[in-house]
């Protein structure tokens, strides 16, 4: 049995000119496109993670201030803060009126608001909940 070859000794295979275009074409046009869903999915980490951090301090804070608070009223608190040094950029702000849902009882509603900047924009979370008395706002 002989063996026969499909190739002529000697020959080289290569790229022609028109598949490397091609290739540059398609990854001309690929590399933007993947540079730009990882920038979008940094700043939704960042996003998310900003805005895990401020449901921490808010719930901190609104519990730092019925703590603190006479009767469950928080009248005697700050309205509107910062954390400081330790969370720069980072604001509260507190408010509280009367909850009319409920006519039996008197409620308060109590909201603390805090605020964080993403990219030169202000986000904000905000947590609520109900103490019981009389509410007189600060």
């Amino acid at each position: 049995m002989r063996k026969t070859h499909s190739s002529r000794k000697g020959t080289k295979h290569a790229f022609t000119f028109v598949e490397v275009f091609a290739a540059l074409v398609f990854l001309a046009i690929l590399v933007p496109v993947i540079v730009e869903g990882l920038g979008i999915a940094n700043r939704t980490s960042v996003v998310a993670e900003r805005g895990a951090i401020a449901g921490e301090l808010a719930e901190n804070k609104l519990n730092e201030i019925l703590l603190s608070s006479t009767n469950g009223t928080a009248t005697d608190t700050q309205t509107s803060g910062d954390f400081g040094t330790d969370r720069p950029g980072y604001r509260w702000e507190m408010t509280q009126g009367n909850w009319d849902q409920d006519t039996v009882n008197t409620m308060s509603e109590v909201s603390i608001q805090v605020f964080y900047p993403v990219q030169g924009r202000d986000r904000s979370v905000t947590l609520t909940t109900l103490v019981s008395g009389s509410a007189q706002n600060p």
